[in-house]
């Protein structure tokens, strides 16, 4: 009986080394079973070498945490993807990289390959609705100490005769028709931009049954910097982009982009989308690193401890992340619409 107990409690110990963050390292200090270094890989948000100049001391700051909750790792490699979409989503398929910073497009592009496990956090607009009234109410959008999960995309019109008419009728409550926005010059960004394309058409399609791509006169653009600058020359009336758009080039509007007059007196609001959740931090499926609940936990709960930090805040920077809450992958759901419908499926 007494070799039968022994036997039971060698296999519970047996099993508590192999979950966990459990095992030690010959210095003493907790470390995950195997696992000698931690891959991250993130979406190039700006060219390589400055995002991993700028996000260097992110690597130390997760070893010094991930040790706190005893789940030491020797080594956190940080490297950045060839492209946008793909690249990291791969990476993190295949297993040769355990974490991602990648957007909600590339998340749910790879959604069978990965698991969403934080949602970034930006400032919030003091204007956070669909209303019409609100964001043509005559006070600028600014933005709050709010921290919020999601932003949201804007039909913004300029200064052009077809712009300012169709603006007139909005503010009066009436929704524009499908060949009042085909006779307008539209302003987008590729079809991979969340804020710039893919939700304006989701919009489009709720609303209209149409997309982007029913438009007739489309102009893809290099940057919402160009953007702008062509709705505030008039050479397009409306331009699809983030909401707070407006917030952000309000000193530039007549400084640099070519606005005659405040951007609040030139500009109007004629549609506005639903929720587009933020980038996020997604982990592989395949990662035999991630696939220990204790140290995904442990992983998930650093990023967001470093995000409260003015240290974390300034290696985020460049990431335009202002720290992080868990995810939901219900969260994404229009994301996954918007990819179908492009899809046509």
């Amino acid at each position: 009986m007494k070799k039968i107990l022994l036997g039971v409690m060698l296999l519970f110990m047996t099993a508590g080394l192999l979950t966990g963050c459990g095992g030690k390292d010959p210095k003493g200090a907790e470390k995950p079973a195997g696992a000698k270094e931690l891959k991250i890989t993130l979406s190039p948000y700006q060219d390589a070498e400055t995002i991993k100049a700028v996000t260097g001391p992110l690597g130390a700051l997760l070893q010094g945490k991930l040790k706190e909750k005893g789940c030491a790792v020797d080594k956190v490699t940080v490297t950045v993807g060839t492209s946008y979409n793909n690249a990291v989503g791969e990476a993190l398929g295949a297993g040769s990289a355990d974490a991602g910073f990648i957007s909600g497009a590339t998340y749910v592009l790879f959604d069978k390959e990965v698991d969403v496990l934080l949602t970034a956090l930006r400032f919030g607009l003091d204007k956070d609705t669909t209303d019409l009234k609100a964001w043509n109410d005559g006070t600028p959008e600014k933005f709050t100490n709010r921290l919020v999960q999601y932003y949201r995309s804007a039909l913004v019109v300029g200064p052009s005769a077809k712009g300012k008419a169709l603006l007139e009728q909005v503010k009066k409550g009436k929704k524009p028709s499908w060949d009042e926005l085909k006779a307008l010059k539209w302003a987008v960004m590729s079809p991979a931009s969340a804020s710039g394309y893919l939700y304006p058409s989701l919009y489009l399609k709720k609303e209209y049954g149409k997309t982007l791509a029913d438009l007739p006169q489309v102009i893809q653009s290099e940057s919402y910097t160009t953007s702008m600058a062509r709705l505030a020359s008039g050479q397009v009336d409306v331009v699809a982009a983030f909401s707070h758009i407006r917030a952000r080039d309000e000193k530039n509007w007549q400084k640099k982009l070519g606005g005659t007059d405040s951007i609040w007196k030139q500009t109007g609001v004629i549609g506005v989308t639903d929720k587009i959740y933020n980038d996020t931090v997604c982990v592989s499926k395949a990662s035999k690193l991630m696939q220990d609940p204790k140290f995904r936990k442990a992983f998930g709960e650093s990023l967001i401890e470093i995000g409260k930090t003015k240290e974390g805040l300034d290696a985020l920077k460049i990431l335009g992340h202002k720290g992080y809450s868990w995810a939901e992958a219900k969260n994404y759901d229009d994301e996954r619409r918007v990819q179908k419908e492009l899809k046509g499926t």
